[in-house]
């Protein structure tokens, strides 16, 4: 390959910085300084007026390294210092940081597929039960009310470490989740779910616990964008597996069965996931809880929910009962419009890390909600337009949301934060489900409701604008004193 002589130079960009090792006149030899690679050299050497380049470099990022494969060869190809990655982290990553975020990437396909295979099957069984749509109601909210037994795995983590808890969790949520397969009755299904659900959910927010405290201050946005996107191919799975349903009234129990697959993922982070280093170091136990900044994150994750949640769980019906679409428009729909929000999630992660988290949610936030919102008001092409740019506006704001729940506390009760916030998520969903229905049954049109519900979007930019601080780029100490305090190592 032949280059000029501005091409001896150590480039740095999201990916990866380079110095130099050896350099005369005629050749230079570079070695990864920081980034991903565990192996890295570049050397070029003078051919007349031209440069030739090789560079030799091995990656390994658990689970996903096919999905980076390709990028990262025609950026070593290609490579301009300038050329800033759209696809890379805003601020390089470490090898053990990429072994970190990939692990935790299959660990959130584990929670999405055992937090969705309830939901994707319910009908199924209680149709093999013989139980009505009461009973499937009921079911519900008994499943919901299991996320109260994340609350001591919560305060584990933050007693006795991430890593641990998270290797019982990812072990325990697929095993128990797959008893539904084995259940004599429709109680013992439910009764199962109720546990392995909220360990799903327990999985999730300790997952975003370990992202924030390992990752480096300019690429916890961009991570928790990937992890997203991981969710949602967990979710996929889920939805994949129901064509097992077909095979008879018991099809159901197959999709159950299938969940045994995510031990692989439970053997693998126990061979390799790390105890983060800031857990690892000296640091103040079970601080108490600062209210200045949970209750605003509270009152944000009620407010996202309590729309979201019916936004997105009465989306089918009002297709089928107000636009009269059939079940393969529907489908249509939701692939053309859900595919943005995983667009958005990659942009979001990005202008999360470099241009800040509060001005982005109050730039996209109202406008995603207003697409949604138009999406339940108008039918035709403009019901496609508002929903495809709610969802693609809805994917950049949620990072910088998401974020935010683990960096505005201390090593201490990072952890208790979550989960505590993971449950006041879900109380926002009940309620919204809760109004939405009665006021559809009450005889209110879906664009009134819908209408209603935006309030608590609203109420969500107002508080990230008035009361939360800016994070982006700022070390975890900085924003939290008590950890500042500590000392930088521990032989924990």
């Amino acid at each position: 390959m032949g280059h000029s002589d501005e091409r001896i130079t150590a480039p740095r960009t999201g990916l990866l910085s380079e110095r130099v090792v050896e350099s005369s006149p005629d050749s230079a030899t570079l070695e990864q300084d920081r980034g991903p690679f565990t192996s890295y050299r570049r050397v070029l050497r003078r051919d007349g007026d031209h440069w030739e380049e090789r560079t030799d470099y091995r990656l390994e990022i658990p689970w996903f390294g096919w999905l980076f494969a390709i990028p990262v060869r025609r950026w070593i190809g290609r490579r301009s210092p300038e050329r800033r990655l759209w696809w890379a982290p805003p601020e390089a990553l470490d090898q053990r940081q990429i072994l970190v975020l990939g692990l935790l990437a299959a660990a959130s396909m584990t929670s999405a597929f055992v937090n969705t295979i309830f939901t994707q099957t319910v009908a199924f069984a209680a149709d093999d039960f013989g139980v009505g749509n009461t009973g499937i109601g009921v079911a519900g909210s008994i499943v919901r009310a299991g996320i109260l037994i994340t609350i001591p795995l919560a305060v584990a983590a933050d007693r006795i470490g991430r890593r641990r808890v998270i290797t019982v969790v990812a072990w325990a949520a697929p095993l128990i989740t797959a008893l539904g397969a084995l259940a004599p009755s429709f109680g013992w299904l439910v009764a199962s779910q109720a546990i392995g659900r909220p360990l799903g959910l327990a999985l999730d927010f300790l997952i975003a616990v370990v992202a924030v405290e390992e990752m480096p201050r300019g690429s916890r946005a961009y991570a928790i964008a990937l992890l997203a996107m991981a969710s949602g191919l967990g979710a996929g799975f889920a939805v994949g597996a129901l064509p097992l349903t077909d095979l008879g009234d018991g099809g159901w129990r197959l999709v159950y069965l299938v969940t045994l697959i995510w031990l692989v993922v439970a053997v693998d982070i126990a061979r390799r996931l790390p105890e983060t280093r800031r857990f690892s170091r000296e640091h103040t136990v079970a601080p108490p809880l600062d209210r200045r900044r949970f209750i605003p994150l509270g009152v944000i994750a009620i407010g996202v929910n309590l729309f979201v949640a019916p936004a997105s769980f009465f989306q089918n019906r009002y297709l089928d009962e107000i636009r009269d679409l059939s079940g393969s428009s529907i489908a249509l729909f939701t692939l053309t419009t859900s595919t943005p929000a995983a667009l958005g999630l990659v942009v979001g992660g990005q202008l999360a890390d470099r241009r800040g988290r509060r001005g982005l949610i109050a730039l996209t936030l109202p406008v995603a909600t207003a697409g949604i919102w138009t999406s339940f008001s108008v039918g035709g092409s403009a019901m496609w337009a508002s929903a495809f740019a709610g969802g693609f506006l809805g994917g950049i704001a949620y990072p910088a949301l998401a974020v935010y729940r683990a960096e505005l506390f201390p090593t201490g009760n990072r952890g208790r934060a979550a989960g505590l916030l993971t449950v006041l998520a879900l109380l926002g969903g009940i309620g919204g489900l809760l109004a939405a229905g009665t006021l559809l049954d009450s005889g209110w049109s879906y664009a009134r409701v819908m209408g209603l519900l935006t309030v608590g979007q609203l109420v969500v930019v107002h508080v990230v604008w008035r009361h939360l601080p800016e994070t982006a780029r700022r070390d975890l100490d900085d924003l939290n004193p008590v950890d500042a305090l500590s000392p930088p190592a521990s032989t924990r």
